[in-house]
């Protein structure tokens, strides 16, 4: 759990003074990234600097005492945080995205108290997958509504990114004996009797550090204001417009740009001031080379086109925010461009990761440098959803105007 209790972090009122929060913070987060890689620590301490900063409350309604920032200025928050240490920008994805998901829900019961806890420096975490489905999307965890009051939950989850340092977790489960089957999200507070955290249990090669092991929920009694009913899934085709997966989605990419940005300022760093040159090339530095600088520009024009293609993509999210009324066809649009920025990332930013380490040479393989984790961050962060899927939506809308399904938070 953080310390909530004893941060008072300020309100950032303005996308200025947010993303001046953030280049704050990102320093420090950036001075200890390379130690806590080598030497596999969480990074509690810098999700309590995250906090106290108020970059935590940026997203919060007004009629709940926050600022509302913009949603693009969550996004870019974010991949300013993930370019300093992606670890950091993943753990705190889950805490924006059920951030705006209680927004979505309407005025719940949980909305007050989770807002105020927020503002107050509280991070929101995530228990949402499990193993053993047939499918990513299917749910064993179970909620049950108890004859004494209130309700009882129980289950296992797996890929618990977020529930690292977060207060409150938000959990997705089955309503028992309902049918069609119910689903709803529940909140619980990480030290509720009943809720094990097993976040250790996470072997990945890349993104060690978000700890995105196991959650299990024995028996936890939940009072009925934090089971948000969300009946039978509606037909994705058919499902009311949302901006929630087209935000969740953006801020999957700024973790994966973050990175890419990160992985080619410090491989140009590394060839700059420790790579040889090729004798071949009869230069004194290989940042003189012809074919280095060539390929450098190469990658700078795919990081250039990711970090464009995802501000366009928030600013048609923003858009559809601040419209009347949300459209099926602004909601595309917003989904349909941030679904390209993803799945560009995802070659894209694995492509800058692994060529810098091609262009610094042999010595920068050495583990004190550490420069490995950005491939590896990337490659594995990148995989949380398939390109694949993006670029057929995308081109069944090229083809057939056929606008993509509401799949929930990946599309």
């Amino acid at each position: 759990m953080s310390s909530t209790e004893t941060v008072t972090p300020p309100l950032l009122t303005t996308a200025e003074e947010a993303l001046a929060a953030a280049d704050a913070v990102s320093a420090e987060v950036v001075e200890g990234a390379v130690r806590r890689e080598l030497e596999d620590v969480p990074p509690l301490e810098e999700l309590r600097l995250v906090a106290a900063s108020g970059l935590l409350g940026i997203g919060v309604p007004a009629e709940h005492g926050g600022p509302d920032l913009p949603l693009s200025v969550v996004v870019e928050v974010l991949r300013r945080l993930s370019r300093a240490d992606s670890t950091v920008g993943q753990l705190l994805l889950s805490h924006y995205v059920l951030g705006q998901g209680i927004r979505d829900l309407g005025n719940t019961a949980p909305a007050p108290r989770l807002y105020a806890d927020i503002l107050g420096g509280a991070q929101l975490g995530n228990a949402t997958a499990e193993r053993g489905t047939r499918t990513a999307a299917e749910r064993l965890t179970t909620i049950r509504r108890r004859d004494e009051g209130g309700w009882v939950l129980n289950g296992r989850k797996f890929y618990a990114t977020g529930a690292l340092g977060a207060w409150w977790i938000g959990v997705s489960a089955r309503i028992a004996d309902t049918e069609p089957a119910s689903t709803a999200t529940v909140f619980v507070r990480s030290d509720t009797p009943g809720v094990n955290l097993a976040l250790d249990r996470w072997s990945s090669f890349g993104q060690r550090g978000t700890a995105s092991g196991e959650v299990g929920l024995d028996n936890v009694v939940v009072a009925g204001e934090f089971v948000i009913d969300e009946g039978p899934a509606p037909d994705p085709h058919n499902a009311d417009p949302s901006i929630l997966g087209a935000f969740d989605q953006a801020l999957h990419a700024a973790i994966d740009i973050g990175i890419a940005r990160a992985a080619l300022e410090d491989g140009a760093e590394f060839v700059r001031t420790r790579s040889r040159p090729w004798f071949e090339a009869d230069v004194d530095s290989a940042a003189q080379e012809p074919h280095i600088v060539r390929r450098f520009g190469e990658l700078t024009a795919r990081l250039y086109a990711l970090e464009a293609l995802l501000a366009h993509g928030t600013d048609l999210i923003d858009a559809a925010q601040r419209a009347p009324e949300l459209t099926r066809d602004d909601a595309a649009a917003a989904s349909l461009s941030v679904a390209a920025a993803k799945a560009l990332a995802q070659e894209f930013a694995v492509e800058i990761a692994g060529g810098v380490l091609e262009l610094a040479g042999t010595s920068a393989t050495d583990r004190k440098y550490a420069l490995d984790r950005h491939w590896r961050n990337v490659r594995v962060h990148s995989l949380h959803d398939p390109a694949r899927w993006k670029y057929v939506h995308l081109g069944n809308h090229t083809l057939h105007g056929t606008r993509p399904p509401r799949l929930g938070v990946l599309i």
